[in-house]
């Protein structure tokens, strides 16, 4: 299958200009011979993101995700390597991939703030050129997706939070693009609305198949929403896979908290030959808490080994908490 975006070797570095020097006519000095240093915020990324699929585009505060998001909509022409929407180039082909991208900025709007937002669709769709049959009918569709109807003749600037990114996101699906760029789209939102965001998310990539790359800190919105996570860390990509393919990396332990019929009699001496694959960590009245190296060893195996301590009546198995999983990996 050819992909949907296409990125290879892509790098981007700034310049900033240093301080000048102190002294007799520095601003002259500062005017003829200016120096600068250069930072590299990307540098050589790699990957591919087929049609259709939800990828989560990870990293710290400064690794490189807004840069990269950027080149990939035409924003930021990169210093070196090249980019590809569905074949095409964002910054030679500018108006063909702006058709084909929806972008939401959570911390921003597109939206016009005074204007009902029926009126900021009608004029996104004028800029668009969509005709008004088609407008009508899209509006309609993301009206009925959405649940916008209730708000559709409101001023922007009297919406709620969570009002306004659904407005957001069915502005940048109005003309029904391919591809979706989402910065941090439940930034701000409380539980409920972040639910109704992701509910909204999964249905437009399930039901319209929409290619999606999400940029976040809300891990729950990754472990929720994303078949793949890319990692981003210092301008370079650390992990791209899936959420099991990234705790199977970090190697953090399972936890197994067994509950005995009886308190659990315990040997006087570890088990050594498994003390890399099964620690006892924790024993409290009849439960018995150890951690489990699933990369050294199978849960039954695990079971095993405790059913040696008594008649087990419960057995719960905990996941490292991806939030955990990412703390490790940055």
């Amino acid at each position: 299958m050819k992909p949907m975006i296409t990125v290879h070797q892509l790098s981007k570095s700034f310049r900033s200009p240093l301080p000048a020097p102190e002294g007799p006519f520095r601003g002259l000095r500062t005017l003829m011979s200016r120096q600068y240093t250069e930072k590299e915020a990307v540098r050589g990324v790699n990957f591919s993101i087929a049609p259709g699929e939800f990828v989560g585009y990870i990293g710290p505060n400064g690794a490189g995700k807004s840069t990269t998001i950027k080149m990939l909509a035409g924003i930021l022409h990169p210093t070196s390597g090249e980019v590809r929407i569905d074949g095409l180039n964002p910054h030679r082909d500018r108006r063909q991939v702006a058709r084909r991208l929806g972008v939401l900025f959570g911390q921003r709007t597109q939206l016009w703030w005074d204007l009902p937002v029926r009126d900021s669709y009608d004029i996104l769709a004028a800029m668009y050129g969509i005709d008004a049959e088609r407008k009508d009918a899209r509006i309609n569709e993301l009206a009925d997706l959405l649940q916008l109807g209730e708000f559709m003749d409101t001023p922007v600037r009297k919406l709620s939070l969570g009002q306004r990114m659904r407005a957001d996101l069915a502005a940048a699906l109005l003309h029904d693009p391919d591809v979706l760029f989402l910065d941090e789209p439940t930034i701000g939102l409380d539980v409920v609305a972040k639910r109704s965001i992701r509910e909204y998310l999964h249905s437009i990539n399930i039901e319209l198949g929409k290619t999606v790359l999400l940029t976040t800190h809300d891990m729950d919105d990754i472990e929720q929403l994303c078949s793949r996570v890319i990692v981003i860390n210092r301008g370079t990509l650390g992990f791209d896979g899936t959420i099991d393919e990234l705790r199977r990396r970090i190697g953090l332990p399972t936890l197994i908290r067994v509950t005995y019929r009886q308190a659990p009699v315990l040997p006087s001496a570890e088990i050594n030959e498994n003390a890399t694959s099964l620690r006892l960590a924790e024993v409290d009245g009849r439960t018995l808490t150890a951690e489990c190296n699933r990369e050294a060893i199978s849960a039954m195996e695990a079971l095993r080994l405790l059913e040696q301590y008594g008649d087990i009546e419960d057995v719960h198995m905990e996941e490292p908490h991806f939030e955990d999983v990412i703390h490790t990996l940055y």
